[in-house]
């Protein structure tokens, strides 16, 4: 076979994210924003590479689409459906895609003009695969196999609902012989993996499992400029929020990628959208355009969610539960989605985007003793040496405590000091607690647990209307030492 060149083009963690946006970028130490991101602008930029490679392209989707904004949130996934379905997209895989339960999912996949795949998804009862694992594409005169890898997460560290009836593998003892079997008696020249465990447990796997040519990485919003190899794997992950595309144009000779080039592409507010498109958006969002669009108050504080100990866009939503219930501590998910907010107005869409399921606020009483096991527990979530062993988004979201760690040290042993207020923490202690989801408090940890009538965005609401302009800088929650 003489030389073939294939371009591969990857969106990862748009999370619903339909139009342009404001975007968080890095410069000179400090964070700056910029409009970035849209489906129909990621449609413009895809078509074209389609046209300039005469065809010769595949593009990819490493899943969190349906689920993250009020749009996708308020219709379960479903109107994001036929946007995402103009994208011309290969195959996807799926996390956040879960919100609604396995069985909704599947009706969602079913819609879809691209199959979803997961290798490591599993029906309780039945031990068959819920999805499809794998599939074959031909392109460029090459038979390309696919694989999809879904978050391992759903049925660990997700809420109950996410995972009902079904179970999820971490996929590195189905990949080995999947692999072989596309080679084999599909006869692929090319594998290419569709994952969405995030960076670590991708170059992992990617260590563990030969015969991968290209890993498309998601779940962990990595901006790499420039892809990690991996033995004979090409790794590469592309931010989030749909504000990046990822591409790798490769030169293949005899099954084996020769020579390659990557591009990070900035989804910027100066590429002309697909119109077409564009107008589909809007007839989605029109309905709810003027309410989101309320202003209900300021911030000095630019909010976002790009820090891995903590954030000041939740030290807003914790501030307040804080206010709303009176507690002495808060917690919430360490979750990775949410667009940014410059000082400036807040509208209510920015409270939608902050957190999109709009759960009830939750309260409980923990000890000192539930409080340290609880935050060593997600600390070793985060930071574990074992990649198989981390399990969500960041650090928890916390406010009311000082917590001084050691990322290095073995599991169950990270923390140093612990304060409430100026107090150190003993584990007889007990505390008033306020939360969001069982990711902010397990429900394993607490007495008197319960959910109150208000829910988080009518919390912020509330706070924000009384404090307007509210300030939520960082705090210092956690220090890593």
């Amino acid at each position: 076979m003489s030389q073939t060149d294939l371009t591969i083009m990857q969106l990862n963690d748009s999370h619903s994210y339909l139009d342009q946006h404001l975007e968080l970028f890095w410069s000179d130490g400090r964070a700056t924003f910029a409009p970035a991101g849209g489906l129909p602008r990621i449609k413009r930029i895809v078509d074209e590479v389609r046209k300039e490679t005469g065809g010769n392209m595949l593009f990819f989707d490493c899943g969190d689409t349906i689920h993250g904004t009020h749009a996708a949130v308020q219709s379960k996934g479903r109107d994001v459906v036929p946007i995402v379905n103009e994208l011309g997209l290969e195959a996807w895989t799926a996390h956040w895609e879960f919100a609604w339960g396995p069985e909704h999912l599947q009706e969602i996949a079913a819609e879809m003009n691209h199959p979803l795949l997961a290798i490591n998804c599993y029906d309780d009862e039945t031990g068959e695969r819920v999805f499809q694992p794998s599939m074959v594409i031909e392109r460029a005169g090459l038979r390309i196999g696919v694989i999809g890898i879904a978050a391992v997460i759903v049925d660990k560290t997700m809420p109950d609902h996410f995972s009902e009836g079904v179970r999820m593998t971490i996929g590195a003892e189905e990949l080995g012989p999947e692999i072989q079997r596309l080679r084999g008696e599909e006869a692929c020249d090319l594998i290419v993996l569709v994952s969405h465990l995030g960076f670590p447990q991708e170059v992992k796997l990617a260590r563990k499992v030969d015969g991968i040519d290209v890993l498309l990485s998601g779940h962990t919003h990595d901006r790499l400029y420039r892809p990690v190899e991996v033995d004979d794997t090409i790794v590469f992950q592309s931010g989030c929020h749909g504000s990046f595309l990822g591409r790798l144009d490769c030169t293949i000779d005899n099954g084996k990628i020769v020579s390659w080039e990557h591009d990070l592409i900035i989804v910027g507010g100066d590429i002309e959208p697909d119109w077409e498109l564009q107008g589909m958006v809007r007839e989605i969002t029109a309905p709810d355009a003027d309410h989101l669009a309320q202003v209900i108050g300021e911030t000095r504080t630019p909010l976002y969610r790009a820090k891995a100990l903590e954030s000041t866009m939740d030290n807003l939503l914790l501030r307040s539960l804080l206010d709303c219930t009176g507690a002495q501590l808060a917690f919430s998910n360490g979750w990775r989605y949410g667009a940014p907010v410059q000082p400036g107005p807040i509208t209510l869409g920015d409270l939608w985007n902050i957190i999109p399921v709009n759960p009830p606020v939750s309260t409980c009483t923990l000890t000192g003793g539930e409080l340290r096991e609880m935050l060593e527990e997600n600390i070793e979530h985060t930071f574990s040496r074992d990649p198989w062993n981390q399990m969500g988004g960041w650090v928890k979201r916390s406010y009311g405590l000082n917590c001084y760690m050691k990322v290095e040290n073995a599991a169950g042993t990270r923390i140093e000091e612990l304060f409430v207020g100026d107090r150190h923490v003993r584990d007889e202690d007990e505390f008033d607690v306020a939360f969001v989801t069982t990711q902010g408090v397990p429900e394993r940890y607490g007495a008197d647990r319960e959910s109150l009538d208000v829910d988080a965005i009518e919390a912020m609401r509330r706070y924000i209307e009384a404090n307007s302009p509210v300030e939520a800088p960082e705090v210092g929650t956690f220090v890593a030492l």
